[in-house]
């Protein structure tokens, strides 16, 4: 049988779809393009209405060029809304994501029994990816007043510290050279264990390791980063300087009525802690406008205070409204044009970050790990670059980034990199 997964939104869905894809080929699935495949498994998500939309025009197209093919539909928007994706064509199976640990079982068309669920390690190149994403928890129990993931995710729930380090043990002898560890709320991870595990334990494990495997800490909620992790990173050639921390606002009425716990001023002092004692880090961040309620003087202020952190890059998000979120039902709603021009403005303000630290970072010698065709890397810090030789994919290289013209090679192992 040939099979596509086809994959949206956040790097834990991402984990998921590797997990999937590792059992089908351990029932002899083989890969295929989705307009050749015999079955195509949409991984949803449902964080905004244009994500529901583009799974269903996903879909859609699919079955457009490929009539016979079979769609299974999982994922966060499968959960909340599983009667609009049954309605849509060649769909035979919808399963939520209290289930989705055991889709593949569930497939009756698959032959064999597979090895279960940590039969073999993936190798790197598989889906397109170079480095591994290894969910470690799923659920979130923050209830931020916009957000419908603790409804499609459900409560949080912890992979124990033992299993976690076995998987990262099968990436690393199946070549992995990087791994990045991520969660639903991964400042949680460990909390419902009740047996002292944290994600400090678990990233003080990852640092004491002494195979070449560089880990990358995801998405981290602000009150989670916590000094001791920052410490850890600063110390420890093993977790990459990289933080992505949610903001979201950058003003503290909106920061309340978001529900979210901490401050503007908690937000900076933490980047600031990060860019004194690890000045090369990348530090991304996620911001929401159009918030309901959002003034023109609530929107001033979250890009003054953006054009004043040492972030590196920033994601925007439209508001959206998920019905059943505490957020849908207050008034106040803002314009769906102003919306759209606010979220150009702070594009912009992101694109003007980026560029400062790219102008920082010029010159530097930063460990890369080679993807895509050879040509390309990925900096511990986060910086895509073109190599001025090819090499191997997933070959740790040493690259110097944008450095003037001329600048020579410090080593016959050292590459020109340009951003």
């Amino acid at each position: 049988m040939r099979y596509a997964v086809v994959t949206f939104g956040c790097r834990v869905n991402q984990a998921d779809s590797l997990v999937i894809e590792q059992r089908l080929r351990e029932r002899g699935a083989t890969a295929a393009p989705a307009e050749h495949a015999d079955l195509v498994i949409v991984n949803s998500c449902s964080v905004t209405a244009s994500a529901d939309q583009g799974a269903r025009q996903t879909i859609r197209r699919i079955v457009r060029d490929n009539p016979n093919v079979r769609v299974v539909v999982t994922g966060c928007y499968a959960t909340r809304r599983p009667e609009e994706l049954r309605a849509l064509p060649n769909v035979t199976h919808v399963i939520g994501n209290a289930d989705k640990d055991n889709l593949v079982e569930r497939l009756p068309e698959l032959p064999g029994d597979g090895d279960g669920p940590c039969g073999h390690a993936l190798t790197p190149g598989v889906a397109g990816r170079t480095a591994l994403t290894l969910r470690v928890q799923t659920g979130c129990e923050q209830r931020c007043s916009y957000c419908v993931i603790p409804q499609t995710r459900g409560a949080s729930r912890s992979r124990p510290l033992e299993a976690v380090l076995a998987d990262i043990d099968r990436a690393a002898a199946s070549g992995y050279r990087e791994v990045a560890i991520t969660g639903v709320h991964l400042g949680s991870y460990g909390r419902d264990l009740r047996e002292g595990t944290s994600l400090s334990a678990l990233l003080h494990a990852l640092a004491a390791r002494t195979d070449d495997v560089l880990f990358r800490i995801s998405s981290l909620e602000p009150m989670d980063c916590t000094y001791e992790i920052v410490d850890l990173v600063a110390s420890s050639n093993r977790l990459a300087p990289h933080f992505h921390l949610p903001l979201q606002h950058g003003a503290d009425i909106m920061l309340r009525a978001m529900r979210r716990p901490y401050t503007a001023a908690y937000y900076r002092g933490l980047l600031e802690r990060i860019r004194r004692d690890v000045p090369h880090a990348a530090i991304g961040s996620d911001i929401i406008v159009g918030f309901p309620g959002e003034t023109d003087a609530d929107f001033r202020e979250s890009c003054e205070l953006l054009e004043r952190l040492p972030l590196t890059y920033l994601h925007v998000f439209p508001y959206s409204d998920r019905p059943g979120t505490i957020a849908s039902a207050l008034p106040s709603k803002v314009n769906g044009t102003i919306i759209r021009e606010r979220g150009g403005r702070v594009r912009a303000i992101g694109a003007r970050l980026s560029h400062a630290f790219r102008q920082a970072q010029a010159g530097s010698l930063r460990r890369a790990l080679t993807v895509d065709d050879g040509w390309s890397a990925v900096t511990d810090n986060y910086f895509k670059v073109r190599l001025d030789t090819q090499h191997a994919r997933n070959e740790w290289v040493e690259a110097r980034i944008g450095g003037p013209e001329g600048l020579p090679l410090q080593s016959p192992a050292v590459v020109e990199a340009e951003v």
